[in-house]
């Protein structure tokens, strides 16, 4: 047997203990994935519940409440982004993967650049129900990239699915203080209320109008931008370019459209006020 100070006894004792310490990391990430899961879909219901404005502060909400909430007032939907049609849903579909993956996505296209080469071909979608079913609102997720990483959000739309009602970030690395204050609530209820789309006008994509202007918006497009962040221009733009975007016929446009026909609103998406 060798000395316990020589080299083959070292290379043997930190073999050993390479192989313990994976499987311990192993073990624990297998144990906890369920955990993890659970974690991530109540994060992503809690940002929705805030997006729809379903709760007046829903990180103080607790992971029972947020499941209670959502179940009773959310249904999601699987849909089909170049239809618009509703798809049959699969719990395991994962669109980050989706929009990765050359079986599962398409190239981003359009005059609306979002920063990134693909998007998923299909996604989830969320309807907010009243107490009779009625559609009061609709919950789309979004994202596209700032100045130094990719913003995940979500964009909720009144039911006359031309009004903004809320709108939410989760995930960036933007610079705190500057790109970050995308999570600013002062900044975020700013999109509250803003139209889409030019006022009676078609919910195309030559009337979009909702965006992020470079400073104060001028007074005719009041009731569409919000005035940009300070000192983060590009952040600004990617959060306007990404709006248009997935308000498009690239985007959710078709979906709009078929919600719109099925509810009985003009199929041309024209106001019903």
């Amino acid at each position: 047997m060798p000395p316990k100070d020589s080299i083959a006894n070292t290379f043997l004792v930190s073999i050993v203990l390479c192989v313990v310490c994976s499987l311990l990391v192993s073990g624990a990430a297998v144990a906890l994935k369920p955990m993890q899961e659970s974690n991530k879909l109540l994060d992503r219901q809690r940002n929705i519940i805030e997006a729809a404005s379903l709760a007046e502060d829903s990180k103080s909400l607790s992971g029972k409440e947020i499941k209670e909430l959502f179940e009773s007032r959310v249904e999601t939907k699987m849909v089909d982004l170049s239809t618009g049609e509703y798809l049959e849903d699969d719990v395991a579909y994962d669109s980050r993967k989706a929009a990765k993956d050359a079986k599962q996505n398409t190239p981003i296209q359009g005059e609306f650049d979002i920063g990134l080469a693909n998007r998923e071909k299909k996604t989830r979608v969320y309807l907010v129900r009243d107490s009779a079913g009625a559609i009061e609102k609709i919950v789309l997720p979004v994202y596209g990239m700032g100045l130094w990483s990719t913003l995940h959000g979500y964009v909720a739309l009144d039911g006359d699915l031309r009004t903004i009602t809320g709108l939410t970030y989760y995930e960036h690395a933007e610079t705190p203080g500057l790109g970050g204050e995308v999570e600013n609530p002062s900044w975020k209820s700013k999109f509250v209320g803003k139209q889409v789309w030019t006022e009676g006008e078609s919910a195309i994509d030559d009337n979009l109008r909702v965006g992020v202007a470079k400073a104060a918006p001028a007074p005719e497009n009041a009731k569409y931008m919000v005035d940009g962040l300070s000192g983060a221009t590009i952040t600004s733009r990617g959060v306007d370019s990404m709006l248009k975007y997935w308000f498009s016929n690239q985007g959710f446009g078709p979906f709009l459209k078929q919600l719109a026909s099925q509810q009985g609103a003009a199929a041309d998406g024209k106001t019903n006020s």
